[in-house]
């Protein structure tokens, strides 16, 4: 059975923070405190943002701040009222998205 919900995905640095948390961690916090159903952090390998300055690992895996991506699928409603208005006053800089999915298993 299928069943049409929507993927929330914050696009954020590694080396952003919100308090004296890394921010992908704060927002992971506030998912859970939120109730949200689940969320994965994954991070880039390699990208760059609106200031055109790419973002990968370097020699001998040192990173100068890898992209990270939080993923999230939940009801409409529990995104739009309870999520979202708690999370985009801590990504100053970075991108959320809200896509249509189809949850098939």
């Amino acid at each position: 059975m299928t069943n049409l919900q929507k993927m929330l995905i914050i696009l954020v640095d590694e080396s952003d923070t919100w308090g004296e948390h890394a921010l992908y961690e704060g927002i992971t916090r506030k998912l859970e405190h939120l109730e949200a159903p689940g969320a994965t952090v994954q991070v880039g390998i390699m990208g760059f943002g609106s200031h055109h300055k790419i973002h990968r690992k370097r020699l001998f895996g040192v990173s100068d701040d890898r992209p990270i991506s939080i993923t999230v699928v939940a009801e409409e409603s529990l995104l739009r009222d309870k999520v979202i208005p708690a999370i985009r006053p801590m990504v100053a800089e970075g991108l959320i998205l809200l896509l249509d999915v189809e949850v098939v298993s």
